[in-house]
């Protein structure tokens, strides 16, 4: 029996209750490199590293992902921004022990700029070896690297409505975060090109703009009544609900090449979740999504120099001018949250017009060689 045909034939599963969760904690996942330290390009030593880590009593957590040759680590439920860094820091501090031990380093970065895909592993695990015989090659090619902010809504209905006004600030996100300007040995002209490999999933994309958990309990018992689905894993939507967490989950930032930035990104995402479950300020509607794809696509070719389409008005402005205008906006929800240095870090980001993509850019102009690139962010992984 082929995989598509067990999983179509798998019985439905009902969609879990929304746990609770204190609102606007947040959590970080990471999804990073492993290079060796040769040519930098990717190692297959997920497993080595994961016997070395779990060696050491740390927060959070560490855990293979798709390929051989990355890792995801993540922090425990965090109230600031100061305590999701202070995880970070300490489990980044274990990795880079770790692999030095194993004469490797750990990067960041959304991809890695020249692995070859039919080179890698799939790890050995059931679920990612179900994954890579329905999706084919496109597991290898995942062998991408993402942040994930989730942030904590004191009920289902809350995360609904926190999930649809955050998904107006998904070009923000990419903008920001973009770290993926090089595939295969080629400068592709997006800042965030990462993203293009998401999009080739079926079950990519935005959720369904439906606001209460009963609308989206029906919606759910629709698509595994399909066998498409079996659980909310198999959804790799820009934003989704966690309600084993009690949380959303947003999912479209590269892996920044420094800890301190992934902090200050989930800075912004607890932020903006404090001025919706606040004020309420926006009535989330389906034609909402009339711009989004477009949106989306400009801060992942463009960066921060994208245009931004106004969902309600229609109108067109610089991402960069949206972004410091939100910014603003939020300076009052930022100091409750204690992300106020967050914001002001990327603030700075927007006004120097200067994102990771760029840097990566800007350190190939220079050495001519991609894998310095690569040696130089590692070397900005851990803090040199």
């Amino acid at each position: 029996m082929t995989a598509a045909i067990a999983q179509s034939q798998a019985a439905p599963a009902s969609l879990q209750a929304f746990a609770t969760s204190q609102a606007l904690t947040i959590g970080i996942e990471l999804e990073l490199q492993l290079v060796n330290t040769n040519d930098y390009d990717l190692a297959h030593y997920a497993d080595e590293m994961l016997r070395l880590m779990a060696r050491s009593d740390l927060p959070g957590s560490a855990v293979p992902e798709m390929t051989a040759g990355m890792i995801e680590i993540s922090t425990g439920v965090c109230h600031t921004v100061g305590e999701a860094l202070a995880q970070l820091s300490q489990i980044r501090d274990a990795l880079v022990r770790s692999a030095d031990k194993l004469n490797i380093a750990v990067t960041g970065g959304g991809t890695h700029p020249y692995q070859q895909w039919h080179q890698q592993r799939i790890y050995d695990k059931p679920r990612f070896h179900q994954l890579s015989q329905l999706y084919g090659y496109l597991s290898k090619q995942f062998t991408i690297f993402g942040q994930h902010v989730h942030v904590g809504c004191p009920d289902a209905d809350t995360a609904l409505y926190t999930l649809h006004c955050m998904s107006r600030y998904i070009p923000h996100f990419i903008a920001l975060a973009a770290s993926s300007p090089f595939v295969q040995g080629q400068d592709t002209a997006f800042d965030s090109a990462r993203l293009n490999s998401v999009f080739a999933f079926p079950l990519s994309g935005r959720a369904p703009c439906v606001l209460t958990w009963d609308e989206f309990g029906a919606y759910f018992d629709k698509m595994t009544r399909t066998g498409v689905v079996k659980n909310m894993k198999d959804f790799y939507w820009d934003i989704r609900p966690k309600p084993e967490y009690g949380t959303i989950e947003v999912r479209v930032f590269d892996t920044p090449l420094t800890v301190e930035r992934a902090a200050m990104l989930a800075g912004l995402v607890q932020s903006l979740a404090a001025w919706f479950q606040g004020e309420r300020p926006f009535a989330p509607a389906e034609d909402d999504y009339l711009v989004y794809a477009y949106n989306r696509f400009q801060a992942c070719r463009f960066g921060l120099d994208a245009v931004y389409v106004d969902p309600v008005s229609g109108q067109h402005q610089p991402l960069r001018e949206h972004l410091l205008d939100t910014m603003e906006r939020l300076r009052p929800f930022a100091e409750t949250c204690q992300a106020a240095s967050a914001l002001a870090g990327l603030r700075q980001q927007v006004l120097d017009n200067h994102n990771d993509a760029r840097w990566l850019r800007e350190c190939h102009a220079r050495e001519q060689l991609l894998g310095e690139v690569i040696r130089q962010a590692a070397l900005r992984f851990r803090g040199d």
